[in-house]
């Protein structure tokens, strides 16, 4: 079984958790733009479930298009878009990752932690969106090159 789907718009990366106390007890929260870019996850990737939760180990591959600079001159802008120029800035790839794999819990799979292959990919793109795909990990889909 293989699922994959595209979420449109600007890649939010998985925020620090933030802390605050009520009525002496500690509270563990998402930032709001991590906490809403789940939910956006979610819902997209629940229009591409599959029939059941995916179960096993699985392979992942996620394709990260952040938005163009604005500061681009027009040749570095072509250049980036058609990927000779990469995002070598923060946030890193795994934050960004985090985020897509947590929306995924319950509604591609059971749980995160059975995504044992995972390749991620972060380019500039004028649209910008994550491209996500996930199947079974099988035995000869084992890579040893590098």
């Amino acid at each position: 079984m293989n699922v994959s789907f595209i979420v449109y718009g600007e890649p939010v990366a998985q925020g620090r958790p933030r802390a605050s106390t009520i009525h002496g007890k500690v509270r563990m929260y998402d930032p709001a733009k991590s906490k809403d870019f789940k939910k956006y996850v979610r819902l997209v990737a629940s229009q591409h479930r599959p029939p059941h939760l995916l179960e096993g180990p699985l392979k992942m591959s996620v394709v990260i298009y952040k938005p163009s600079l604005k500061s681009f001159s027009r040749k570095k802008a072509t250049a980036a878009e058609r990927g000779e120029l990469r995002p070598i800035t923060k946030p890193d790839v795994d934050n960004y990752v985090k985020a897509i794999k947590d929306a995924c819990n319950k509604v591609i799979w059971n749980d995160d932690s059975q995504v044992v292959d995972l390749h991620i990919s972060k380019y500039y793109s004028a649209t910008p969106r994550v491209e996500i795909s996930v199947m079974e990990a099988t035995e000869d889909s084992k890579q040893l090159s590098f």
